[in-house]
């Protein structure tokens, strides 16, 4: 099911929203703070991002402005009710990918959110291999080297690399790779992450111990960077 976040105060278009993407079968998670939606958005994955510009806290061409400085990608579908010209432009410069303008249509907004998760599924990243320092990695065979070293991984090490060089120079957090590596079928924890983070070092890092590659970011994750 994919997740959708609503930043929104205005309670009555907040339900509305959150019953049309529900009948949709789309998860919906609301906040109605752009501060709190800032934080939210950075700790837990999303497919796209329903985003008012008037909020308080904080207002939605910052809160977009800083996701998309911190190498969010997550599609962002910005709504307002002024409808100047200016603010659309405004918007889309800071990284939105569509606006809507208030009063609007459920089933405008519906197409909107679905053409937007097209658009993303469509131009979707893969790798089969890369290369960063002396470590070279074939995901679609899932061999490893450092050197002239075959590196033994297992199948979880390889999905959770490939995720982190997906997402190069990306600041990412815990519950997001719970989120998008693990999946709801399985339970692990945060401290699952951590160790999985202390193996990878281990085999594809020359000093595990002052990593050049895959960083820890202190209070919220991990980065990785070639």
């Amino acid at each position: 099911m994919q997740r959708i976040l609503i930043i929104e105060d205005d309670a009555t278009i907040m339900r509305g929203l959150k019953d049309a993407l529900t009948a949709e079968h789309f998860e919906p998670v609301t906040c109605s703070d752009g501060t709190e939606g800032l934080r939210t958005a950075q700790k837990r994955s999303f497919d796209a991002i329903i985003l008012d510009v008037m909020l308080p806290g904080m207002n939605g061409f910052d809160v977009c402005r800083t996701l998309r400085e911190g190498k969010n990608t997550t599609p962002i579908l910005m709504l307002t009710g002024k409808g100047e010209e200016v603010d659309k432009v405004l918007g889309l410069e800071l990284g939105a990918d569509d606006y809507l303008t208030k009063p609007f249509g459920v089933r405008e907004l519906i197409a909107r959110v679905k053409a937007l998760l097209r658009r993303r599924n469509a131009g979707a990243q893969d790798i089969q291999e890369c290369t960063f320092g002396d470590v070279y990695i074939d995901f679609k065979k899932q061999e490893a080297r450092k050197g002239k070293k075959t590196l033994r991984m297992t199948a979880k090490e390889f999905e959770l690399l490939k995720y982190f060089v997906l997402h190069e120079g990306e600041v990412v957090s815990r519950a997001k790779l719970l989120d998008d590596v693990w999946g709801y079928e399985e339970t692990p924890t945060t401290r699952t992450v951590d160790t999985f983070i202390l193996n990878l070092r281990k085999k594809i890092e020359t000093k595990p111990a002052d990593p050049k590659h895959l960083l820890t970011v202190h209070t919220v994750g991990y980065k990785f960077v070639v």
